[in-house]
């Protein structure tokens, strides 16, 4: 069967992943190493993320706000693990103006050199814990729980679109808290709302758990995260959650005078999800034709498509679709209004760009349509029929209308379902470290998912023995699942008595 994309996810996943990208029209290079221009259709998505996403957020009590790119050095070097993270990937900047070097070009002006290096922001601990300081001086004045939308940037040495790329978009929330129980339980908290909104609107099932010690976010007591799978096997890490303990208070002097009148640190936490998720999307649910879109995602829904010839009836089949999409504009869907979008543009195989795009609903109307009241739909989740022929159904105009919002229910928990399905069917219970080895061995390309062991959480040396165990074979913990199935023997790795279950896999 011919399909849309020039290579297919069996071929050549990497390739196939790209080629979802670039026919969807969703980014392309921007002329900067590692950074990209995200086109309409995936800052739509995008757009579609922030919007059900802050919802959640606020939901939960807290405050957008903002903060500078541009982050002083000093702050950084207050909190000597969180800058030993981050280190390698710090883009800096020394300099306010530029001359000229006299051969045609220009270079930084040494007169114009800062008195401090300032750092474009990787993440917002140190920039916003110093407001804090500032904040607190009470128990009265907690918690505070506060978010911003902001790109930041890492230099990646190898990137991919969405997935990892030098500038990103992210949402960052950073809260403190007067007890360490409540920062432990916004910790969680947070990580369910990550869970709930990956699972519910993103239809891409996700483990959220507990990261293990050497996984955790410089300068953090804890790290949770949400782990999805791909349909390769690989694990992405689309969300996490972190405990900071005091020691980013401790580093930004964040203290309160407590109820009895004593000076305590603050308990503080941070979590993020950034344009990753939509790298995600795109290798959950894409197949062979590029993207499909779950509804609650899609920066349109249906998309109309006048089958326009240049001829007078052409003026009917305009007015027929824009009576339709005001039709469907009236009714809701996954707890909103319908998006409704009539493709207008002139030119021929529109209908395959928008399968390309994964818009759930695609309609064409022509002249035909509009003589006998129907409409030609194609669901791009079940694109193809009997005999791999595209499956295109003719409906009445009215009865379309009166199925689209089931329809566009039907596509949301269709597919999650579908990429459930996958993912159980994916992770294999080990016992021991050869079942381990003997699971890995085939090589990368070979889809062979995570698997399940269990493990006596070492620390110091042993885990360290354990990481470049797992480094040999490109593994990494995922995580420790919430609410995972108690041990039930030995740790794989040092043979103690094993205290928790761990998911293990490759990963992007």
């Amino acid at each position: 069967m011919k399909h849309a994309l020039n290579v297919t996810r069996e071929a050549d996943f990497a390739a196939w992943y790209q080629a979802v990208i670039s026919e969807a029209d969703m980014a392309e290079d921007s002329g900067v190493r590692g950074c990209m221009v995200i086109r309409p259709w995936g800052y739509g998505i995008w757009e579609r993320i922030q919007k059900l996403l802050d919802q959640r957020i606020k939901e939960t009590g807290h405050e957008n706000c903002y903060f500078p790119i541009f982050i002083p050095l000093s702050y950084f070097e207050k909190e000597a693990s969180h800058v030993d993270g981050f280190a390698k990937e710090m883009a800096v900047v020394t300099h306010h103006r530029l001359i000229a070097d006299g051969k045609g070009g220009l270079m930084p002006d040494p007169a114009a050199k800062l008195e401090e290096p300032l750092i474009v922001r990787p993440t917002s601990e140190t920039v916003i814990g110093t407001a804090m300081a500032r904040w607190v001086q009470s128990w009265r004045d907690l918690p505070v729980l506060i978010n911003q939308w902001a790109n930041v940037v890492r230099w990646e040495m190898r990137t991919r679109m969405f997935l990892r790329t030098s500038e990103f978009l992210w949402q960052e929330g950073h809260t403190a808290h007067a007890t360490r129980d409540e920062a432990v339980e916004e910790t969680l908290k947070m990580l369910e709302v990550y869970r709930e909104f990956a699972e519910n609107c993103l239809a891409m099932p996700v483990v959220a758990g507990e990261k293990p010690e050497h996984e955790r976010f410089p300068g953090a007591e804890a790290t949770y995260s949400i782990e999805a799978m791909m349909q390769d096997g690989k694990a992405l890490q689309a969300g996490t959650s972190h405990f900071l303990g005091q020691n980013f208070a401790k580093a930004q002097n964040i203290r309160f005078q407590d109820k009895a009148g004593e000076f305590a640190h603050a308990w503080t936490t941070s979590w993020g999800v950034s344009t990753r998720m939509i790298g995600g999307l795109i290798m959950v649910h894409g197949d062979d034709d590029g993207l499909r879109l779950p509804p609650a995602v899609a920066p349109h829904q249906i998309v109309i498509v006048p089958m326009l010839r240049e001829t007078p009836e052409d003026d009917a089949v305009l007015t027929y679709a824009r009576e339709l999409r005001a039709e469907l504009l009236k009714l809701n869907a996954l707890g909103e209004p319908l998006r409704v979008h009539v493709d207008t543009k002139a030119g021929k195989g529109k209908r395959w760009a928008w399968i390309k795009k994964g818009a759930p609903l695609i309609i064409e109307v022509g002249g035909r349509d509009v003589a006998g009241g129907n409409v030609s739909l194609v669901r791009r989740d079940r694109l193809y029929g009997e005999g791999g022929k595209l499956a295109s159904a003719v409906l009445l105009r009215a009865d379309f209308i009166g199925q689209a919002a089931g329809l566009l229910d039907e596509i949301q928990l269709g597919l999650f379902a579908e990429a459930q399905a996958r993912r159980d069917a994916a992770i294999v219970r080990v016992e021991d470290w050869a079942a381990i080895e003997k699971h890995f061995t085939g090589g990368e390309d070979k889809v062979i998912g995570w698997v399940e062991a269990d493990w006596s959480r070492p620390t110091g040396a042993a885990l360290g023995a354990v990481a470049a165990k797992l480094k040999a074979l490109k593994l990494t913990v995922r995580n420790t699942p919430v609410g995972a199935t108690a041990p039930t023997g030995t740790c794989v790795f040092t043979g103690e008595p094993a205290v928790e279950r761990i998911l293990i896999g490759r990963t992007y």
